[in-house]
């Protein structure tokens, strides 16, 4: 992402986010903002942009993680249509603390029923949160 408009000839020429898919297995859906650019709808656009990309490129689903302690981000994947699937901790690194996720996933081929596990079966703390 770059900015387009004309606030400062520096950020003409900065990336100011980024967003991304996974080939994986995940299909995992990533998005960051610079932080003078939350709140704009900025990160919810690209993002839509790439999913629809995807969509017609014949992945069957997509899923994206955040942090329970950035609901931004989650509100994010709400703005998309990805629905709440589960939560689980794992080891967060570079910093080594354990950090509770949440995953979200889109289904692109109305094959849907079918949650994406792995992270579910790595993780020894898991769960299903109600009124997510």
């Amino acid at each position: 992402l770059s900015s387009s408009s004309a606030a400062s000839d520096v950020y003409k020429r900065q990336p100011i986010g980024y967003v991304k898919v996974d080939l994986d297995e995940s299909h995992d859906l990533g998005y960051g903002l610079r932080h003078e650019f939350w709140h704009r709808g900025i990160a919810a656009e690209a993002a839509r942009a790439l999913v629809e990309q995807v969509r017609r490129d014949g992945l069957p689903y997509l899923t994206a993680t955040h942090d329970v302690n950035n609901p931004n981000s989650g509100a994010v994947m709400k703005k998309l249509g990805m629905v709440y699937q589960y939560s689980y901790e794992e080891q967060w690194q570079p910093k080594d603390i354990p950090v509770l996720f949440r995953l979200y996933q889109m289904d692109l081929d109305g094959n849907s029923g079918r949650p994406y596990l792995r992270y579910w079966e790595q993780s020894r703390v898991h769960m299903v949160e109600q009124g997510i």
